[in-house]
């Protein structure tokens, strides 16, 4: 509570010292006797700013408002829990990645799952989605021909099904068991009300006929980086880009009933869909039009916080960029489909919130305003704003100090100032064009699924091109501070401070569009999620069982961690069952290599499923859970970290792990039964390194020595050495007649101390 009084007074502050900021602005600082180009040039640069604090404006009151929009989430006994269906649409994605989310969307809780109506809605008609509906049992519902793209489909799936309530989900989307759980309640508030702390159904005099819920949205997530995460190495760092909208903006305008239904992971009222007759056509987001539809029929559109459902986002920078083309053109659509801003249906909040979704695809030409604006001035000798240093102090260092403040409240760490506008700076060269035809009314009418598909490593050339804009307006800047700075000392630097900070601020960003555009190499074809999950370890060959702990899960693969190193044969198939509360998987496994982590070991390995249950349950687990990327900013790192991370990951090429035992470190003085002697260093299974030898012990030698345990340790001096340690290397003859014995372990205890916190060995 005092955390949320502090913050709504930096949101009043802020607002009141950037108004009179913009007053000075707009009515001081224009140059009215430099010219037409300054006075141009001085205007632009007034509006971006206006435009800019507006919007944000808009975000703060919603903020203020946040904890009065939260809607109670009924307690219902399970008899009124009512038929769900579930459309997953699908245009052309590959079955494969179909498959996981028909997989989750099985799984899911209900009181009846018989009241739970799965349907794979096929625009492309296709006869393998057709055979992978039969394979899950799940409705298949064709719709040849791709007529009026995604809202064909779904209007099609709307004609031949009759729940009151829809649950739809993109082709990559995969729900977690928890959804409908989650959010169906929501629908029973209008039937339900809380008295004495107890759920009970309303009497005929309670009924509320204004309450109707047309849709319940969870927040887009994703389980693999996205770009900016990836492709800055910042996977540890930063949130998913879109996570500021899905888990901030969207949340808060329920304060202003303007939530987005963004196409997925969604509950929708059928009646409110027949109400608006179907999903809207006109328009490349329907989605985003079909909330503002219900809002103009009286329905509620309601967005929640937690996770629900996550999946795979866009990997190439093209297709990120015709993705937020497509939302940009679709969005203003949908706006001038609905006039939703000077809708005489919706509330005056919800027009002020969509023209603030209008204005804010202008930030992309505001962006490019803001790094022109020194340039022109510091290179050109443009005379934009007509003030003076002090002035300057007064105004304008106040207000940027309280709006970067309250920028951080706003944001709850998922995003902060820096990261809106590198962020803004890497589209903006692409959106301003599309942005500007779009208002213009000409219109982008085809529809285009985002492409999910991983580049197979750095694309030099076309990632060059992309980021030519960037690389012009980084040179221009590079010159402007040369220029600006040159010939001036002491005072005159310090008068000339405001305008270098700012060269500086905007080539940050450009430095970092630079490096989003050049990539980085992606080695993985599946994304590894962190998940601690028990594992059993058998190595039926050797008779050999260990337990341990997953490190992560992948499609193709798993690491496990064990606090004590353990045999595991190279290059044979072992089994390894993966067990959560709620699913069981057996899979055949090959180890592929071994790293000591920490005070323990992480074993690597590719991994196949027995069969097609655990197939199933195997991607219930990697799936059905949170995805371990961060949900907030790590607070501590800088540009000045992010800039020396990228360079150094960008130059320092990575090891690969192929070691596939563990490299035990040792100091064991043995003797052998020949009366030779010599200190063992390392111990990997197959071999040991050694030095300090003594009496008869040459290249090809074989000779023995016995444990503590009295087990037989046959040697063979190979002649070789170790690459840098110059130690010699010694083949374990007998090792697979040990492990035959079972006396492996104890071999182990015997050649290192003993350790309280080991795997512990169940046969």
């Amino acid at each position: 509570m005092q955390n949320e009084k502090r913050q709504n007074i930096f949101f009043v502050i802020t607002m009141i010292l950037m108004s009179i900021y913009l007053v000075w602005r707009t009515f001081f600082t224009l140059p009215w006797g430099e010219g037409v180009l300054n006075v141009i040039f001085g205007m632009l640069l007034i509006v971006a700013e206006t435009v800019t604090v507006l919007t944000t404006f808009e975000l703060f009151f919603q903020k203020m408002q946040k904890e009065r929009t939260q809607l109670d989430f009924p307690i219902v006994p399970p008899e009124y829990y009512p038929d769900v269906d579930v459309f997953i649409a699908t245009h052309n994605e590959p079955v494969d990645l179909l498959y996981k989310t028909v997989n989750a969307c099985t799984f899911m809780d209900y009181p009846d799952k018989q009241k739970v109506h799965i349907y794979l809605c096929d625009d492309g008609a296709r006869p393998e989605v057709e055979e992978l509906a039969e394979q899950f049992g799940v409705g298949y519902l064709g719709f040849p021909g791709n007529k009026d793209a995604k809202s064909g489909n779904l209007n099609n799936a709307l004609s031949k099904s009759s729940s009151p309530l829809i649950a739809t989900f993109d082709a990559d989307m995969i729900p977690q068991h928890t959804f409908l759980m989650k959010t169906v309640p929501y629908f029973m508030l209008s039937t339900f009300i809380k008295e004495n702390e107890v759920w009970r159904p309303r009497r005929e005099d309670e009924m509320d006929p204004k309450f109707k819920l047309g849709l319940v949205q969870t927040p887009q997530s994703f389980y693999n980086p996205d770009l900016f995460q990836f492709n800055l190495y910042a996977e540890q760092g930063i949130p998913n880009e879109q996570d500021f909208f899905s888990r901030e903006v969207n949340i808060l305008r329920n304060a202003s009933n303007a939530v987005a239904y963004t196409g997925s992971n969604t509950i929708i009222s059928r009646q409110g869909m027949e109400d608006i007759g179907g999903f809207p056509l006109n328009t490349i987001t329907e989605d985003f039009e079909t909330s503002i539809r219900l809002q103009q029929e009286g329905y509620i559109t309601y967005a929640t916080q937690e996770v629900q459902a996550a999946g795979q986002t866009t990997t190439t920078v093209k297709s990120m960029i015709k993705q937020r083309i497509r939302w940009a053109r679709g969005i203003i659509q949908s706006l001038q489909n609905t006039r939703a801003p000077l809708s005489g249906k919706l509330p005056f909040w919800t027009r002020v919130t969509y023209l603030s979704s209008f204005l804010y695809w202008w930030s992309f030409f505001n962006r490019l305003i803001f790094i022109l604006a020194p340039i022109l001035f510091a290179l050109f000798d443009f005379q934009i704003v007509n003030t003076t240093f002090w002035q300057i102090l007064i105004f304008w260092l106040p207000s940027y100090f309280f709006y970067s403040v309250s920028m951080r409240y706003l944001s709850s760490n998922i995003r902060n100032q820096r990261w809106s506008q590198v962020i803004d700076t890497i589209f903006m060269p692409y959106l301003i064009w599309p942005v500007l035809l779009e208002t213009l009314g000409i219109r982008e009418k085809q529809f285009k699924v985002t492409n999910k598909s991983r580049a197979s490593g750095r694309q030099w050339m076309s990632a060059l091109l992309y980021a030519l804009p960037h690389i012009f307006l980084l040179l221009l800047s590079i010159a402007a501070v040369i220029r600006y700075v040159n010939g001036k000392y002491g005072i005159a630097l310090f008068f000339s401070s405001i305008i270098i900070f700012w060269l500086i601020h905007n080539m940050i960003a450009l430095c970092y569009a630079l490096f989003f555009m050049i990539g980085r190499r992606a080695y993985r074809e599946t994304e590894r999620i962190r998940a601690q999950e028990d594992v059993t370890i058998h190595d039926q060959a050797n008779n050999l069982r260990y337990q341990a702990k997953t490190v992560d899960v992948s499609e193709q693969g798993i690491a496990f961690y064990v606090p004590y190193p353990i045999y595991l044969a190279e290059q044979k198939i072992i089994s390894l069952v993966v067990k959560t509360d709620r699913y069981e998987a057996n899979l055949d496994a090959v180890i592929v290599y071994v790293k000591q982590d920490g005070e323990g070991w992480r074993y690597s390995a590719t991994v196949q499923p027995i069969d097609e249950n655990d197939n199933r349950q195997y991607m219930q687990i990697i799936y059905d859970r949170k995805h371990s990327l961060p949900e907030q900013m790590n607070l501590w790192d800088t540009a000045y970290d992010d800039m020396l991370r990228n360079v150094k990951k960008r130059i320092v090429q990575p090891r690969s792990d192929q070691r596939k035992m563990p490299r035990l470190s040792l100091q064991l003085p043995v003797h052998f039964t020949n009366d030779a002697s010599c200190t063992l260093r390392s111990f990997n299974y197959r071999f040991f390194s050694a030095t300090g030898f003594h009496g008869d012990i040459a290249a090809g030698a074989v000779v023995t020595f016995y444990t503590k345990s009295n087990i037989e340790v046959i040697l063979q001096h190979t002649g070789k050495t170790t690459a840098r340690e110059r130690e010699v290397l010694l083949s374990v003859e007998n090792i697979d007649d040990i492990v035959e014995k079972g006396l492996i372990d104890q071999l182990l205890t015997d050649l290192i101390q003993p350790h309280s916190d080991r795997a512990t060995r169940e046969g």
